[in-house]
């Protein structure tokens, strides 16, 4: 049966750094990103994200995000593979549950989400997935 996990997450640090850079060249960084979730999805995310930086200051990037925690009461975690771009103050990403990576009460999960965000101190996060 598919489902919708309605939560909200905040930012609790963000670590980026730049690994290769160069004139004429887009900026390579990679920062790693821990988030305080709540509502249908409680716990912590551990996320790494690569990131290229264009001229304009437009991004693309992707990520894996591990989550610690619990969906809907049941006790697991999960891999959510990230991808986007980072445009007019605005970063839009789809996600993904990496299939296998689910555990615990959670083993099994699949579900997907996209989200339009801006710079806010809480953020929402909707996945649809297939409960376990």
């Amino acid at each position: 049966m598919r489902e919708i996990a309605n939560a909200r997450f905040a930012i609790k640090s963000w670590d980026e750094k730049s690994y290769s850079e160069g004139q004429d060249q887009p900026r390579l960084t990679r920062a790693s990103v821990t988030k305080a979730y709540t509502g249908d999805l409680e716990g912590e995310g551990q996320v790494e994200y690569l990131m290229v930086y264009r001229s304009d200051g437009s991004a693309t990037f992707v990520g894996l995000e591990r989550f610690i925690g619990r969906l809907h009461g049941k006790t697991g975690s999960f891999v959510l593979q990230r991808t986007g771009v980072f445009e007019g103050g605005q970063a839009k990403e789809s996600y993904s549950v990496v299939p296998g990576s689910a555990t615990g009460e959670l083993t099994g999960l699949r579900g997907e989400g996209r989200s339009a965000l801006g710079h806010a101190a809480e953020h929402p996060f909707t996945m649809n997935h297939v409960s376990v």
